[in-house]
This record gives C-alpha cells, sequence and structure tokens, in this order.
C-alpha cells in the first residue's frame, strides 16, 4: 500500500483539493430517515434548495467528494454507518448551484455537523480497465444535444439479465453502474457522447448461481469493441478517520 502524505482535516478554511475557504449552506436541517428506504435516488434541487432523502454516511461522502463506493474507507468501524439520514439544505441567494458547489457546501455541513475528519491516500488495487478492444471500438455516435438518460433492469420480469441503455451519454454512467468483482475503471480515452445497450447478467446474480442463458460482462463488453483487462492500479482513497451522529434539527 502507498499512502500520499496529504491529509485533509475539514476544519474552518481546509478545502479539498483546493486552497480557498468551501462554501457552505446558509440554513440546513438533518433529521433521521424514519420509514422504508426509497430505492429511486432521492437527491433533488429546487433553486438554492438542495434535498437528500435516506442518504447514510458513505452514501453523503460519495456525493459530497464525487466518489464511488470503492474509494471509501473508514479507519474504524463507526456508528455513523448504521443510520440514514433526510437533509434539506438552502444555499444564500435565490439561483442554483452547481453541483459542484453543492458538493462543496455538502463537505462543510459534514464537517460542522457530522465532526468529519478525513485523509486522502493513493492505495493500489485489483481493477478491471476498460479499454479499446483491438478492432476498434464499435460505440454508435450519441443523439443529438439531449441530455443523457439511463436505464437498467431486468430484460423480462424475473429475468436474470439485465438490460443496460444509455442514450447520449458519457461512457461514465456506463461504467459507474456496471458492477464486477473488483473496481471498473476507464481508461479507454473516450471521450465523446454514445448511444449504448447491452444485456449482462449481474453479477451478484452469477455469484449465487449460474444459469445456461448467463451473459458475462466481459462478453457484453466485447459486443461495443471494448474489454476489460484485469490489472493493479493505484486508486484514489478517501479515508475516514473520524465521524459523529449529528443531532436532529
Amino acid at each position: 500500500m502507498k499512502a500520499v502524505a496529504i491529509l485533509v482535516m475539514f476544519g474552518a478554511a481546509a478545502a479539498y483539493g483546493q486552497e480557498s475557504a468551501k462554501l457552505s449552506f446558509e440554513v440546513a436541517s438533518i433529521r433521521k430517515h424514519e420509514g422504508p428506504l426509497n430505492a429511486i435516488d432521492q437527491y433533488s434541487v429546487s433553486g438554492p434548495r438542495l434535498t437528500l432523502g435516506g442518504f447514510n454516511l458513505p452514501f453523503l461522502l460519495m456525493e459530497a467528494f464525487d466518489l464511488r463506493n470503492f474509494q471509501l474507507s473508514f479507519a474504524a468501524q463507526s456508528a455513523t454507518l448504521d443510520d440514514y439520514w433526510d437533509i434539506t439544505a438552502t444555499a444564500a441567494g435565490t439561483g442554483t448551484p452547481t453541483r459542484d458547489e453543492f458538493r462543496q457546501m455538502l463537505q462543510s455541513l459534514l464537517a460542522a455537523r457530522f465532526k468529519l475528519q478525513v485523509h486522502r491516500e493513493m492505495r493500489e488495487t485489483a481493477v478491471y480497465a476498460l479499454v479499446v478492444d483491438k478492432g476498434g471500438s464499435k460505440l454508435k455516435a450519441g443523439s443529438g444535444d439531449a441530455p443523457c438518460a439511463a436505464r437498467m433492469g431486468p430484460v423480462q420480469p424475473q429475468d436474470r439479465n439485465y438490460r443496460y441503455q444509455y442514450i447520449n451519454c458519457t461512457l461514465a454512467p456506463l461504467v459507474n453502474t456496471l458492477q464486477a468483482d473488483r473496481p471498473i475503471l476507464d481508461r479507454t480515452g473516450l471521450t465523446g457522447r454514445y448511444d449504448v445497450t447491452i444485456s449482462a447478467t449481474p453479477d451478484f446474480k452469477m455469484r449465487d448461481s449460474s444459469d445456461p442463458g448467463d451473459i458475462s460482462l466481459r462478453d457484453a463488453i466485447r459486443q461495443l469493441g471494448l474489454r476489460l483487462d484485469a490489472r493493479r492500479e493505484a486508486i484514489d482513497v478517501l479515508v475516514v478517520d473520524h465521524a459523529e451522529k449529528p443531532a436532529d434539527n
């Protein structure tokens, strides 16, 4: 394991990746989530107001720092991991902040209310690198200027195979959605927007049992003129040194 001696202690002026003080919300309410969790994404923005529904600490960290789950590590088991929170927070003014600005504000909120302390490390780990196959990419160019639309789910009810569809998207949603026995990193160098549809059997189903109709992720990816290369790479990891449960308000 290779560690980088960069310590990010969240306080008055420490900023992730920058020197200036972070933005912060003007007002914020944090309450423990009650009732069942909704499977759909409970992230919404209305003008200067950000609402997060049913987010636990890992979800909050992934949003605040724009991370994927394998980029999070906890120095010690924390009771804060067991709770889910509903957050409503409002920025100053009437305009709509960008998502990056909201993320800075969320970092400040986590520091103030969760007493969050973290540091960064580079850790070498086993990954799959998504690369262009020898025959070249077979990706179809995206559809005009429409925003990215992504959908996934069983091809048929109770089907083991899932359809993954991305319309006018970069490869990021595809890479972030697909799951395997190790992290998947985009190393294609492709920066365009594409229309992509593949069918594959999710890894969690193939781990439990097998079926003649299963489609491996590797085979599905090869149809796009891409492949998954197993290798070891150093990845950026956010290590949580300390976090506390916030008081409801």
